[in-house]
């Protein structure tokens, strides 16, 4: 399951983090570095699914 939510974080980051943590900080988190930069995004969603 881990791999679709890495895929997943790579084409729609929010969407990664979402199903790793639901609405919380680091979903919110996720979507502000999403609009500020694609790259921020994907790497944090990576971050979060990896050590959870």
């Amino acid at each position: 399951m881990d791999i679709i939510r890495i895929i997943l974080a790579i084409l729609l980051p929010p969407l990664g983090v979402f199903l790793q943590v639901g609405f919380g900080l680091h979903f919110w988190l996720n979507i502000l570095l999403t609009l500020l930069g694609y790259i921020p995004g994907i790497i944090h969603a990576v971050w979060i699914i990896a050590t959870r």
